[in-house]
């Protein structure tokens, strides 16, 4: 395969085949992220991206799942996602699942019938960056996203069909704003009806703005017992009211959590009750393995 820079794909796509239909992202001014600081976003030629999955046919056998990179895929027009579709589609027949990181403006500036269409082409499962449910951490991370326009871009694609899987990272909001990140995170979990939501806790490196303002003393991030009250806090306010699998098992995560909200609530907040008992874990010494 052909690749451009530095390549992102979420966790649970590690085995799909990636290919790059955009390079870099349309916004590109998160300031936790250094992801895409190195591209400036432009589409990649219909017959380059064609040209890769042929490419892919004649080196795999059997490719279950391919994931669209880099950011953004949703923000191309219909027409022209339907042409990278389709023929991944017949180039790759035995796929079962396509998928994409994708912004909620750009979901929302589509109707539910380009919607249907692109799920009906094979695209079945979109990654959103959420972040956080409080606004007010939005505005200053320049997101450039709300929680009601997140809540609405994540209810419109589940209504047609698309799965959704939200990431929400701990300790965005620093220790000024601890509670309300949390509180506002939880309630942002209950309202979108995700079928899925990964957890991450905040790593910082340069070039990131806020890494320069965490140098400064701007930012104060949180102490990792306080990353574990905050934790609490989230799942105390997250009242699903269908499933949604959550998981906090990425390798920023000083706990592993595992389950399905709201059967496993309980089962969850117990395990970080239990950790908040265990120096250590407080310490930011050793993860607890999942119950």
């Amino acid at each position: 395969m052909r690749y451009e820079g530095a390549v992102y794909r979420p966790p649970s796509e590690a085995y799909s085949l990636i290919v790059q239909v955009t390079l870099g992202c349309t916004h590109n001014t998160c300031t936790f992220c250094t992801m895409y600081r190195q591209k400036s976003f432009r589409l990649r030629p219909l017959a380059e991206v064609i040209e890769d999955f042929r490419l892919a046919r004649a080196h795999y056998k059997y490719v279950e799942r391919i994931f669209l990179a880099d950011g953004d895929a949703l923000s191309m027009s219909n027409d022209k996602l339907l042409s990278i579709l389709k023929p991944a589609m017949e180039i790759l027949p035995e796929c079962q699942q396509i998928s994409a990181y994708a912004r909620p403006s750009q979901i929302l500036a589509k109707s539910e019938e380009e919607l249907k269409a692109l799920l009906d082409a094979g695209l079945k499962l979109l990654y959103i960056g959420a972040e956080s449910g409080s606004d007010e951490v939005l505005r200053r991370v320049d997101k450039g996203e709300t929680a009601a326009e997140i809540i609405q871009s994540v209810q419109k694609a589940e209504g047609v069909g698309i799965q959704t899987s939200i990431t929400l990272i701990s300790g965005l909001g620093g220790k000024e704003l601890m509670a309300e990140h949390a509180i506002e995170t939880g309630k942002l979990i209950s309202a979108m009806g995700a079928t899925y939501v990964g957890l991450l806790t905040l790593m910082l490196e340069p070039p990131a703005p806020l890494y320069d303002d965490m140098r400064s003393g701007k930012f104060v991030p949180l102490s990792p017992a306080e990353v574990v009250d905050e934790l609490e806090l989230i799942l105390s306010h997250a009242d699903c009211q269908k499933d949604c699998v959550l998981r906090s098992n990425h390798a920023s995560n000083l706990i592993i959590l595992k389950g399905t909200l709201p059967g496993d609530k309980e089962k969850l907040l117990a395990q970080v009750r239990e950790a908040k008992t265990d120096g250590s874990l407080a310490r930011g010494l050793r993860r607890p393995r999942s119950l």
